[in-house]
């Protein structure tokens, strides 16, 4: 008797322990917190704030106090349709709209890198900004005032997927002008360079063209032209994936090229990039995946995947990345352990940490314009990296809008 006492209890125990860690109860876990940071960010439109101050932390720097990133963003209101939440991604995608639409300074379709966190309202959204009392001025960012060509192109993504989900005409008429935009202002003939920076009204043109950009452009320009046909966009997604094709080297990719048109310097390496240009491309050549096995050699860490070829710590949005590779490349065993592991990183609120380390480098600079690599991960509840891991959760592939076969 005693012993089927106990059987009963270790079977019961498994079952709990199976049903907490099945599918559903992990996208449950992944999509929930989206839903309530999207709606506090506004009933009708509005944009949800990236960060949340760290474990060590009292307050957000007022850099990152009130900005919403607009990539982030993006990946919200995809991951909120992936989780089956319209009415929610929907805030963030009028926001969208409304950015398209109207702007403080320019007319010609662009968006921001960043805007203002929370409701938006009928005129121009506000980028973000604090009040700086040592200089006794409003203070901006200007890389957050600036218009990044991946950035652009990424809320043309989520504006797509919306009109898939909703077929609301309006969205597919933003993603086009946001591409459009992309087209008339980034494009070289041999690929996209990266975009605007600065303050307004003048800013300044990035000469350098970057991999991921391109894979983003190239994701926008193909389904732009599958639904509507227009000839620009097929050879926009054709402009953007022959830049791939240069930038492939042997069994992974370069992180793009230099301000002068060379290609960049092949030490710098980044996660996303080895996985991004064959997860967006279905038909891509099949030795694009060797990247996967380069990132696995050179990239991981353990539990994870660094941003960067220095190995300083797990990049949780980076591994989130990872795990939804792995299972667009056939492998869900190594997938399913990947997005188990990111359970580490989970936060009160349900956001995950965007390191697990109290930083991560990424070799980068914050401004565009130069080359100090002063551009870091920190250790705060992050909405990409929960963005990306309810993408993986729920196995849906941002690039091309449907879940992975």
């Amino acid at each position: 008797m005693k012993r089927c006492v106990v059987t009963f209890i270790c079977i019961a125990t498994m079952t709990s322990f199976a049903a907490a860690n099945s599918p559903d109860s992990q996208r449950a876990r992944y999509c929930a917190p989206l839903a309530v940071a999207s709606q506090a960010a506004g009933s009708e439109a509005g944009f949800v704030r990236s960060y949340e101050h760290g474990d060590d932390e009292s307050r957000l720097p007022a850099g990152l106090a009130s900005t919403a990133f607009v990539y982030d963003n993006a990946l919200a209101a995809i991951a909120l349709i992936a989780c089956r939440n319209v009415t929610s991604a929907t805030t963030i995608g009028n926001a969208l709209s409304l950015a398209v639409r109207k702007d403080r300074t320019f007319a010609d379709g662009r968006v921001r890198n960043a805007y203002r966190a929370g409701p938006v309202g009928e005129g121009p959204p506000a980028l973000p900004g604090w009040w700086d009392d040592k200089q006794k001025i409003w203070a901006e960012d200007a890389a957050q005032d600036g218009s990044s060509t991946g950035n652009v192109a990424w809320a043309a993504l989520a504006l797509l997927t919306l009109h898939e989900a909703t077929k609301d005409a309006s969205y597919l008429a933003d993603a086009e002008h946001l591409i459009d935009w992309v087209i008339a202002n980034a494009s070289s003939g041999n690929g996209f360079r990266g975009g605007f920076h600065g303050y307004d009204p003048q800013q300044v043109r990035l000469t350098w063209m970057s991999t991921e950009h391109n894979v983003d452009v190239y994701a926008a320009a193909a389904w732009l032209f599958r639904v509507t046909d227009k000839p620009k966009y097929a050879e926009a997604a054709s402009e953007a994936r022959q830049f791939l094709e240069r930038v492939f080297d042997v069994d992974h990719f370069l992180l793009g090229t230099k301000p002068d048109g060379g290609l960049a310097d092949p030490s710098m390496l980044a996660l996303d990039v080895q996985l991004w240009p064959w997860m967006a491309i279905p038909d891509a050549p099949a030795q694009w995946r060797s990247a996967l096995n380069f990132a696995a050699t050179h990239l991981a860490v353990k539990a994870g995947f660094d941003f960067n070829g220095d190995r300083d710590g797990v990049w949780v949005e980076g591994t989130a990345q990872a795990s939804l590779a792995y299972r667009i490349a056939g492998d869900p065993l190594r997938s399913a352990q990947l997005l188990t592991g990111l359970e580490a990183d989970r936060t009160p609120s349900g956001f995950l940490n965007a390191t697990r380390a109290a930083r991560v480098s990424t070799g980068l600079s914050i401004d565009p314009t130069k080359t100090e690599a002063d551009f870091f991960y920190f250790r705060r509840p992050h909405l990409g990296a929960t963005a990306w891991a309810t993408l993986a959760a729920t196995m849906w592939n941002p690039f091309i809008g449907r879940k992975v076969d």
